[in-house]
């Protein structure tokens, strides 16, 4: 993997007697979008503040490109911030809102943020002679001008890359929200940072356009190739854009990885509830291979853990499969049937505890059901939330255990099915 271009190491912060960072560790590398998950309250939010120099930590280093910047400004560090609110200025059109960053700053950085005195001046005599003047040297004015030229095309430029060319006159509060969204990544990338944070910068828009902004914001990051930090609360936000996810609870990272290996390998039960919906069922690890739960054993694959061993299981409401009774490892009664538009979400009693389920199938209520999981579809943790020792598997392993059914039961399953279809048809 790529060298870290951001070090968090042992950061701690308190406000008064109350810690809400507890010695937190992470790296963060090159053109990766790493998001900061977890509920209100988790330190999420303080922790992108204290990279961004917004706040300071109590204890621990924050390290950028290998140098420590606890005390750096916010102003100095190679890193800008998309706020929650955005922060626009009113009295200023998108152009200008745009431009601040670079313009704000003076003429001394933008000569510097150019490419340097002489390059700037060079280029400034090169832009004035292509007017139509015949100089040997720029002037004070001329490099004035070739500034003024050189912020307008990043501007321009940065405007194109969200998507709002042919908006640079428009009034602040003439835009949707969306567009305002648009406008403070614009103002933000416009200086071309090292590192991109964004604090929950999606949470006033409504449903639709919050989907559609998913994608685009990951499409920018692999344009720009810079690094994005994004902090929200919603699952699949976090799911849809990152990289790798940071879940957090209490200041505490309770699991860090990609969204698939958190989706499908939790590793405690705030995790697993947290991410989707989860059906968590006390268990035990009878054998290599083999877990009791619901008063059944059930294949799965993957894991270590002592024989005898107490175990959590999680099982997805989408990884239970409906099947005919008489294959069924579990029955259940249907308590309630909902239509979601793709599947069917049931609530099933199961020796009275409730589970969910979804499936294609249209169960009526007070319907007995027939449930089974296959072995890969099945999750195990400690109880205490420690790390699991998982086992690589290797294409025979899938083979000999993948399969819960032979080929025979399948016959079955389709016959049944097969039959149901035939006798709507009928009807």
């Amino acid at each position: 993997m790529n060298k870290p271009i951001i070090e968090l190491h042992n950061i701690v912060k308190y406000y008064g007697d109350n810690c809400v960072v507890d010695n937190l560790s992470l790296d963060i590398y090159e053109n990766e979008f790493v998001t900061l998950l977890g509920p209100s309250g988790c330190g999420k939010t303080t922790t992108l503040r204290m990279i961004g120099g917004f706040e300071y930590p109590t204890s621990g280093e924050i390290i950028v490109n290998g140098k420590i910047i606890n005390d750096l400004p916010a102003y100095a560090r190679p890193i800008n911030t998309v706020f929650q609110r955005y922060a626009l200025f009113p009295h200023l059109n998108v152009f200008d809102n745009v431009a601040f960053g670079i313009v704000n700053r003076g003429r001394k950085f933008m000569i510097e943020f150019y490419g340097g005195e002489e390059k700037v001046e060079e280029e400034a005599l090169e832009f004035v002679n292509r007017l139509g003047a015949q100089k040997t040297k720029a002037t004070r004015r001329d490099i004035s001008k070739y500034l003024k030229a050189k912020v307008e095309e990043s501007v321009l430029a940065a405007l194109k890359l969200v998507n709002l060319s042919g908006f640079e006159n428009r009034k602040i509060d003439k835009i949707s929200g969306g567009q305002m969204q648009r406008v403070a990544i614009a103002r933000a990338i416009v200086l071309k940072p090292k590192i991109l944070l964004l604090d929950e910068p999606l949470s006033a828009l409504d449903l639709k356009l919050r989907q559609n902004m998913q994608y685009e914001l990951k499409e920018m990051q692999r344009n720009l190739g810079i690094t994005f930090i994004f902090v929200t609360h919603d699952q699949e936000e976090a799911m849809v854009m990152s990289d790798r996810i940071v879940v957090m609870k209490d200041g505490i990272i309770q699991q860090l990885g990609s969204p698939k290996d958190i989706y499908n390998e939790p590793v405690n039960r705030y995790v697993a509830n947290f991410i989707g919906e989860s059906n968590i069922i006390s268990g035990v690890y009878v054998r290599k291979n083999v877990v009791k739960f619901l008063g059944q054993e059930f294949k799965v694959v993957g894991y270590e853990f002592e024989d005898g061993q107490a175990v959590d299981v999680v099982i997805r409401p989408e990884d239970w499969d409906v099947v005919p009774l008489k294959q069924a490892k579990v029955t259940g009664k249907v308590l309630s049937s909902i239509f979601k538009g793709v599947h069917y979400e049931l609530v099933v009693d199961i020796e009275g505890t409730e589970y969910t389920v979804h499936t294609y199938e249209d169960v009526k209520v007070d319907e007995i059901v027939g449930l089974n999981v296959d072995a890969y579809e099945i999750c195990l943790m400690n109880v205490d939330g420690s790390p699991k020792k998982m086992i690589p598997l290797t294409d025979e392993d899938t083979k000999k255990e993948y399969t819960l059914f032979d080929s025979a039961v399948y016959e079955d399953n389709n016959a049944f099915y097969g039959q149901e279809e035939a006798s709507k048809e009928v009807k």
